[in-house]
């Protein structure tokens, strides 16, 4: 008997780039291409779907004067069924893609908080390019949530045209971050569902990964708006009927080309793109410029971006934009070449293929390498024939649609005869662009691939449900559920007392193991995680739903494996100078480095004699990294150098803005120094009755319990004078 289908709650996340409910600025820059008017019609395709309860797009939040306001609202209401979540990450400012990998873990906890918060807990995630592909893997292991991916471009490939370009390694990874771009699209290979490519062609792109084979691949092409897009006849039959809008429209679109053509009445050769490089549009104006014929058969029109100053521009779209102005003066293409300065991408660019289709133009796209090419199906729904690159995505499409010509985009000749064919032969031109209205629509719907896509994410839950036979292995937290609160205890002095027999752990162990729901379980320790897994197998401790480690440097969540807070990490690293430190402490007579195993990323370990402590000492070799350090003393014996936010109870009160913990339903159990600073607040403090020496002068408060029985039985002891019920 066939599972019934459960509707789905579904994140995308599209960090980078400006996405607003109306008027998408796509070509403003590198960021705001395809990629952005992808996710946003997907998004709203998807949310009509009767399986989909609620679709949210995760994005930056930005405050810039110079941007539109509507970038700083946090949470705009598109549908019932859809929204947009601006998450505040990365200061304020607009900054492109490649200006955001370093804070891509306080987008990640940000977004937990906003979850958590909203109560908008996702069934499915699914990341959109790199960046988003490593929030996607470090929010799935930490909402126990599955994801699939979406490349749209890749690192290897971009580093790999760059070198053949002449950029150095050094001056590639400086400006894109390949390193860090590349490493998560590793993981996105590794830990996804599924990887969703446009072609067949674009799954050899993986192939140079190292986690290639680990993947799943599936070919879902896009699909296009066809309210939009829809052919040049029909909008003659209908246009008595047009509102007043989309008349303004059209003529506006004429303004926008014919204002810079003698004569406006010929055939139009169209491209439409990025000012970038690979797009080639050089060697479209190359093949026109030398061609006499060529020029008096058809004008040529390139809509390159938008643009108001071209010095304003980056640079790399300035060069593009300069070399194109100075071919059309090379070739004297004055009157003959529109190169109009902008154009509304959201409204106008379907109205553009529909006036070429007018003219029995052809839209060109010499793209050296495309992915997809949805501007292919985009002209073709239009009636629009077309000449493109045979390199990609419309080596899948043309065999489809038979809605035009694949040729070599290097190969000038191959280009002009097939411009030629098109623009000369009547039944040939007709033929190509009835094709495009009729195939378009049977192959690229956004309905069709919508009801694919909610196939493959129906198939992977319900096999996901069925291997989810042992719940205790998975989720590190029951979000779903109200945390009421939580209970942390060190281990070594507090929780278990190995010289004399752990009295009460047996006890107390029994009770937290039968807590009830909403009752969060934390170890914190100067340990380093192995230790303390290894102190949970021996003492048969209960296992832990989180882990503070390595004296509050490093937090853990449990699941199949413990997953580390790389949030909690992000934040510990930021000014921090670890190997710094580490050398100017050599020559510290009474300062013994431990074992290796026990120096972690955020914490420098050494032994000493609390007799000869010498903090002036250490105030005048640090210097100014004085005042960037936290030093945690324990048992007299043991020093702990680590970042000045780093301790137990910074970590217990992240944890508690992350999750939305109650602080005052905090219960912290401790016997040392390293344990003090977790008694900070409305935390309610037990300190056990072993407590060492350095905790002797604390005198009992409201919240803070001095019990007078040892280890686990002094803990039992303080949880029972709160009242404490597990």
């Amino acid at each position: 008997m066939t599972e019934p289908l459960e509707k789905v709650r579904i994140i995308l996340i599209n960090i980078h780039g400006l996405v607003k409910g109306s008027g998408l600025e796509i070509g403003r820059d590198a960021d705001n291409g395809g990629q952005t008017k992808y996710v946003f019609e997907f998004a709203d395709y998807l949310s009509k779907h009767p399986l989909v309860e609620h679709v949210h797009i995760f994005t930056r939040l930005i405050r810039d004067r110079e941007l539109s306001a509507d970038y700083a609202v946090p949470i705009e209401i598109l549908n019932p069924k859809l929204d947009i979540r601006r998450i505040p990450f990365g200061g304020k400012k607009y900054k492109l893609k490649e200006q955001l990998w370093d804070f891509l873990d306080d987008f990640v906890t940000e977004s937990v908080k906003h979850i958590k918060k909203h109560k908008i807990f996702p069934d499915w995630i699914h990341s959109h390019y790199g960046d988003a592909g490593y929030a996607a893997v470090e929010l799935s292991k930490l909402l126990n949530v599955p994801f699939t991916h979406t490349g749209h471009s890749l690192g290897i490939q971009k580093r790999n045209k760059l070198k053949g370009l002449g950029m150095t390694e050094e001056e590639a990874e400086k400006k894109f971050k390949f390193k860090k771009r590349i490493a998560a699209e590793e993981a996105t290979l590794e830990l996804s569902q599924f990887i969703i490519t446009s072609s067949k062609q674009e799954i050899s792109s993986y192939e140079p990964y190292r986690n290639f084979s680990s993947a799943q691949y599936h070919v879902l092409p896009p699909g296009i708006d066809t309210s939009k897009f829809f052919s040049y006849y029909q909008e003659k039959i209908y246009e008595k009927d047009m509102e007043p809008e989309e008349i303004q429209r059209k003529y506006w679109v004429g303004e926008y080309i014919e204002k810079f053509l003698i004569n406006p009445h010929k055939p139009v050769i169209m491209a439409l793109s990025r000012p970038d490089r690979r797009k080639n549009l050089h060697t479209l104006i190359d093949i026109y410029g030398k061609d006499p014929e060529l020029q008096s058969l058809a004008n040529l029109v390139i809509f390159a971006g938008i643009r108001k100053d071209i010095n304003q521009m980056p640079e790399s779209e300035r060069e593009v934009l300069t070399n194109i102005l100075l071919l059309m003066d090379k070739y004297d293409l004055y009157g003959k070449l529109a190169i109009p300065k902008k154009h509304d991408v959201e409204n106008e660019v379907a109205t553009i293929y529909r006036y070429c289709a007018e003219k029995r133009g052809t839209f060109v796209n010499l793209t050296l390498y495309e992915n997809f090419g949805l501007t292919t199906i985009e002209a073709g729904a239009s009636g629009l024939p077309v000449v493109v690159t045979r390199n990609g995505g419309p080596s899948e499409i043309i065999p489809k649609c038979q809605n035009g010509i694949l040729v070599d985009p290097m190969n000038p000749m191959e280009i002009k005869t097939a411009l030629f064919k098109v623009l000369t032969n009547e039944d040939q031109w007709k033929k190509f662009s009835n094709n495009g209205i009729i195939n378009v629509q049977k192959n690229f719907s956004w309905e069709s691939h919508v009801e694919s896509y909610l196939n493959l994410v129906q198939e992977n839950l319900t096999l996901m449900r069925r291997s989810r036979t042992d719940k205790s292995k998975f989720n590190i937290l029951n979000l779903r559920e109200e945390i009421k609160r939580m209970l942390v205890t060190d281990i070594d002095g507090t929780l278990i007392l190995p010289e004399n027999g752990n009295p009460g752990l047996t006890n107390l162990g029994n009770r937290i193991q039968h807590r009830e729901k909403g009752t969060i379980f934390t170890l914190a320790s100067g340990r380093h995680l192995d230790l303390v897994r290894q102190a949970i197998e021996i003492h048969n401790i209960p296992n832990p739903d989180i882990i503070i480690s390595s004296v509050g440097s490093e937090i853990y969540y449990r699941g199949p494996n413990y997953v580390e807070d790389k949030g909690w990490s992000s934040f510990l690293k930021k000014r921090w100078k670890r190997e710094v430190i580490a050398k100017q402490l050599e020559n510290v007579s009474w300062l013994t480095p431990q074992e290796p195993e026990a120096q972690k990323p955020f914490k420098i370990s050494y032994y000493f004699d609390e007799k000869d402590y010498n903090e002036e000492e250490l105030r005048q070799i640090l210097g100014r990294v004085w005042h960037q350090i936290n030093i945690v003393k324990s048992h007299g014996a043991f020093l702990d150098i680590l970042p000045r936010g780093a301790s137990k109870g910074h970590a217990l009160m992240f944890l508690c803005h992350k999750w939305s913990i109650p602080v005052n339903r905090v219960y912290a159990a401790g016997d040392s120094g390293n344990d003090l600073d977790m008694f900070r607040g409305p935390v309610r403090g037990i300190i056990v009755g072993n407590r060492s020496a350095e905790l002797g002068s604390l005198k009992p408060k409201h919240n803070l319990f001095l019990a007078t029985r040892e280890g686990a039985a002094g803990i039992t002891e303080g949880l029972d004078h709160y009242g404490f019920k597990f």
